[in-house]
């Protein structure tokens, strides 16, 4: 029986069973808007690191011999989109992925999670840097906060007072590293958060939302997969941004008026067919 066109987004993610993030946000989000998530695990987790006590499993040694098979069964996907990485072995797995799977087609999404608020992930090394750098070389879209924005292009931080001139500059040189789009997210204007869009051929925009509550885990991710499978589905990128920025919010709300508790992330199952796909 001949496979149907349903389109297929590569999700390279860690697994967490309890607390909203990485591929629990991704696979629901990502099917939900009608395409196939075909999950990558990097790592398996009773509950995300947000809680004192967590089990970890590094998946980092096994991920090839999986990724082997999907070679092996000539798997193709119009997307490819990475989160979290742990190591540079993974960063390095990712980049091989990228390489075997990515065809003339595929959309590569690269959500480099390094950090926030100024400070880098203890994780993170300066050779983990230098090679998420390399990595988002492959990207057709990035999706750094404001910290990982200035990081990746040597930028000194600080917590606001960002014109639009300094964050273009910054896209700028995002850009020039090979994405051809890129929006910083997480950028604070007041009562709102703004994500500053750049992307080849179009003017730079700020897309702004009301800042609600406090920072919760997993809303980059689901902010990400909701870019990724825009992408996919060919949504203007803009476009995207604004939805997945009011998704986020809209998610947010739900969440505060549930009183869920913030390391549980965010509900966004109870406004999920909401989304406009």
């Amino acid at each position: 029986m001949k496979e149907t066109t349903q389109k297929k987004i590569a999700a390279i993610n860690d697994l967490s069973g309890y607390g909203r993030c990485a591929l629990t946000v991704a696979i629901p989000v990502i099917s939900y808007m009608k395409i196939q998530c075909c999950p990558v695990p990097t790592s398996i987790l009773s509950n995300h690191t947000g809680y004192e006590e967590y089990f970890f499993d590094d998946y980092s040694d096994r991920i090839p011999a999986y990724l082997d098979m999907w070679k092996k069964l000539n798997l193709k996907f119009d997307g490819i989109l990475s989160g979290f990485l742990g190591s540079g072995e993974q960063i390095g797995i990712v980049e091989t992925f990228i390489r075997q799977f990515a065809a003339g087609q595929t959309t590569v999404i690269v959500d480099p999670v390094m950090g926030d608020h100024g400070k880098i992930a203890g994780t993170y090394t300066q050779e983990m840097c230098l090679e998420m750098r390399r990595l988002i070389t492959l990207a057709d879209i990035i999706t750094p906060n404001l910290t990982e924005a200035c990081h990746l292009t040597d930028t000194p931080y600080r917590e606001d007072g960002w014109d639009e001139e300094e964050l273009f500059s910054m896209a700028k040189k995002l850009r020039a590293m090979g994405p051809g789009k890129v929006v910083i997210t997480g950028i604070p204007r007041g009562e709102a958060i703004a994500n500053f869009v750049c992307e080849d051929g179009k003017e730079t925009c700020f897309i702004k939302t009301h800042r609600v509550g406090d920072e919760r885990c997993g809303t980059g991710d689901l902010f990400a997969a909701i870019v990724a499978a825009d992408a996919v589905n060919g949504v203007p990128f803009d476009e995207s941004v604004a939805k997945a920025s009011d998704f986020v919010r809209r998610s947010m709300l739900k969440s505060l008026e549930m009183k869920i508790d913030r390391k549980n992330g965010v509900c966004f199952e109870e406004i999920l067919h909401t989304l406009n796909v």
